[in-house]
């Protein structure tokens, strides 16, 4: 006697779902059925709300942020320091400094990071785009380097650095160090060195 399952409709939700990142199988079930028996899901508007997201939504061509026009809100606006540029891996990484109210200047996102082992090379990331803008922009501009503290984060900021040494900018990175809150038992020796290295006046 065959074991009873999904109907296929249900199935293919299930792959869909499990394609997503950090869904796993029973996860992706979860969910599925969720969307298909809870009368709070509306499973349509969530179908609607991704249809349009993909019509949309563009990566800005100037500094890869998500856009919905030809550019993105954070060029067009005139307020922003251009002579302060903040190089970050990702579009998602923009919207935490963006959310601390810290950071006044433009943004380019590369599209990931230097990754021999992942087959990422510097062509597959955006930064001849970077090196067009720079060259743009008349008088010395300040290039912040926000990648991660990983080994392919610091060979990425390395890359840059020494693409960018000769040109009319000022080089810098974000300091890394300890989390507000956090002691000193659970930072890891990489952390607290570089937390020795940018300590500043107090």
């Amino acid at each position: 006697m065959p074991r009873a399952d999904f109907p296929t409709p249900v199935k293919n939700l299930i792959a869909e779902l499990k394609r997503l990142p950090g869904v796993g199988p029973r996860s992706a079930e979860r969910m599925a059925v969720w969307l298909l028996q809870n009368k709070k899901a509306e499973p349509t508007a969530l179908a609607e709300a991704l249809v349009l997201a993909e019509e949309k939504i563009i990566s800005c061509p100037a500094c890869g942020f998500f856009a919905t026009a030809e550019v993105c809100e954070i060029c067009t606006d005139p307020k922003r320091d251009e002579t302060l540029l903040c190089v970050v891996e990702q579009a998602t990484d923009v919207l935490p400094l963006e959310r601390s109210g810290a950071f006044k200047g433009r943004y380019h996102c590369l599209g990931g990071k230097l990754s021999p082992l992942d087959r990422v090379s510097p062509e597959d990331l955006l930064i001849p785009q970077l090196i067009s803008r720079i060259e743009a922009i008349s008088g010395e501009m300040e290039i912040i380097l926000a990648l991660g503290a990983d080994v392919e984060g610091e060979a990425t900021s390395n890359y840059l650095a020494d693409l960018m040494r000769g040109k009319p900018v000022k080089i810098t990175r974000i300091a890394q160090g300890l989390p507000a809150g956090g002691g000193l038992e659970h930072a890891d020796e990489l952390t607290l060195i570089r937390a020795l290295q940018g300590r500043r006046d107090f």
